[in-house]
């Protein structure tokens, strides 16, 4: 990744919201699975490390979730940590701003 595509994704980062924490169960098969489908979803996923986990500093959590998931650390900043993976599939587009197999009122 270079310089200018991780500043590009840290300033996308800024306006979201954490979606994953990491307390004292540290990480198991149930956060990565959980990583793992944000991530598809949403390609840039924020995730905070609670004060509870003494296993895991921010870096290692991080640097941990993103070899579990095949994503790249973008940024680590306090308690707090970016990922990004591109998406495997690309999302159906929408047309006419309706979703696909739903039925639109008259």
């Amino acid at each position: 990744m270079t310089p200018k595509e991780r500043a590009r994704l840290r300033g996308l980062a800024n306006g979201l919201d954490t979606v994953l924490q990491i307390g004292k169960d540290g990480i198991g098969e149930t956060l990565i699975h959980q990583a793992d489908i944000t991530l598809e979803a949403r390609e840039l996923m924020k995730g905070r490390v609670l004060d509870t986990c003494p296993d895991y500093t921010p870096r290692t959590a991080a640097e941990t979730l993103a070899s579990a998931t095949n994503s790249e650390v973008v940024q680590v900043i306090g308690s707090k940590f970016v990922l990004y993976r591109k998406r495997k599939k690309k999302p159906a587009p929408y047309r006419h701003g309706v979703r696909p197999n739903r039925k639109t009122r008259k």
